[in-house]
């Protein structure tokens, strides 16, 4: 009968992100943004539940059975992490594994600009990673995470749900919190970690009111905080910020992000034409002294014309790095088209 590890070797091997296992079709592979179905055969109710049951403990199927949801990490000897979730769908016990490289890859590697290394180097402040789920946003925060380890003596506390790359400390000390197993959620977590002697502080995501309320503090306090939120750009990314808490709420809010924000790196991955794979297209704000201002005073929608602006400083927008994609043949103009915010100001630009 058809096991797991063969399903997560044939992952491995096809160099897919993804492999969902679901109820009446063969495993799929998500293989450059695309789904591939396999060649074996259609899955029953029960071939799924065999599957994703073989790798769950007697703690993990008991919360699984009770929440009916169930988030989690594994590793198998010989092969890269996977992070899996497990749910139910019209009453069968389907899953999607999200592979995760053993190595981590550098920025260049990536093609992560250099301008982000300005925020690795800064000495406190919030510095987001925003995007939808599946552009790499972990991979892109375990690299800047690494270089830390690498370069300096600090005391890491990463805040993960669940944790997918594992670190090995270098130069730094890491420690690694999964929700759930090691804390009870990320405010629990975030409540007490300023008094693990943290000079970096890492949250997996910024999911919630909660969340949001207790990371701000912390990077308010002298903290290099890095955080990611699914959200398409920077303007989007603090507009979100902001519309979370309450309106009685919003203007200090304002207050506090405005002084804490360090800049925020919005990322995409998208299909190449130039050859297979897909390629990195990135939007950079920084929060220089009129970014601030914005925030301060509520005007958010000014901030993409001083993005726009700003390239003296290393900014710019999203719509700007697909023109250069485009330009240089990397992307198509119908992908580029697909994803640009302003399509007027793309074809002018």
């Amino acid at each position: 009968m058809l096991n797991i590890n063969t399903l997560l070797k044939l992952t491995m091997e096809k160099g897919a992100s993804d492999l969902h296992i679901t109820v009446d079709s063969p495993p799929i592979l998500r293989i450059d943004g695309k789904l591939y179905l396999t060649d074996f055969p259609a899955l029953a109710s029960e071939d799924t539940k065999f599957l994703i049951y073989s790798i769950l403990n007697d703690d993990q199927k008991a919360v699984f059975e009770r929440d009916k949801e169930l988030d989690f990490s594994c590793a198998v000897s010989g092969m890269d992490r996977f992070r899996v979730n497990v749910h139910y769908q019209r009453g069968n016990i389907e899953a999607a594994f999200r592979r995760v490289p053993e190595k981590i890859p550098s920025f260049e590697e990536l093609g992560i600009p250099k301008i982000a290394y300005d925020f690795i180097r800064k000495p406190n402040g919030l510095v987001l990673l925003t995007g939808p789920t599946g552009m790499g946003k972990s991979t892109t925060l375990a690299t800047m995470i690494d270089i830390i380890n690498t370069e300096r003596q600090e005391m890491i506390v990463s805040i993960e749900d669940p944790i997918e790359f594992v670190h090995v400390n270098k130069k730094s000390i890491i420690k690694q919190r999964e929700v759930y197993a090691d804390t009870h959620s990320f405010p629990e977590a975030l409540k007490r970690v300023l008094r693990q002697d943290p000079n970096v502080i890492i949250v997996g995501e910024m999911r919630d009111l909660e969340t949001i309320s207790t990371t701000l503090p912390a990077a308010e306090t002298g903290h290099l905080v890095f955080a990611t939120l699914h959200t398409p750009d920077a303007p989007q990314t603090v507009q979100r910020i902001i519309d979370v808490f309450p309106p009685h709420q919003q203007k200090q809010v304002r207050v506090q992000l405005a002084d804490s924000l360090q800049g925020v790196l919005s990322q995409l991955l998208l299909p190449r034409q130039d050859k297979e794979g897909r390629v990195l297209a990135t939007e950079v704000m920084i929060a220089t002294s009129g970014i601030r201002n914005l925030i301060r005073e509520g005007e958010i929608a000014q901030i993409p014309s001083l993005i726009q602006m700003g390239a003296q400083y290393g900014m710019y927008t999203m719509d700007r790095c697909l023109k250069d994609l485009y330009r240089k043949g990397i992307i198509s103009k119908e992908v580029a088209l697909n994803k640009v915010r302003n399509i007027v100001e793309f074809e002018n630009l």
